[in-house]
């Protein structure tokens, strides 16, 4: 699967958001075909499936950074993906966001 180097860039940057948010091992985040991350303070994963799996592509990634609100929704519509008793990630998702709305204002304040 071919790989869009500017959506790369932008999963990898909302993700490194969300890894300084929620440090931990518990939620094994899953954005196809660009990255995966641990998350989520708890129980260490080692191998395997971890208990607690959230997957989506990168536009719906990029759609929840920008609108948190819409989780269950994306959840509902089979856009998200999410097992475990760890794996709402709603809350974690509108930090995410706040973050990206501050950065943005503060660059589009430089211009």
């Amino acid at each position: 699967m071919k790989q869009n180097l500017e959506i790369k860039n932008q999963v990898k940057r909302i993700l490194k958001i969300v890894e300084e948010l929620a440090p931990g091992r518990s939620v094994e985040l899953r954005i196809p075909p660009y990255a995966v991350i641990q998350c989520v303070e708890g129980g260490n994963h080692r191998r395997g499936t971890p208990p607690n799996v959230v997957e989506m592509n990168a536009k719906t990634l990029l759609n929840l950074s920008f609108n948190p609100q819409n989780w269950d929704l994306l959840c509902s519509e089979g856009e998200i993906s999410a097992s475990g008793t760890n794996s709402n990630l709603a809350e974690l998702f509108s930090k995410v966001s706040k973050i990206i709305s501050n950065f943005n204002e503060e660059l589009n304040d430089g211009k």
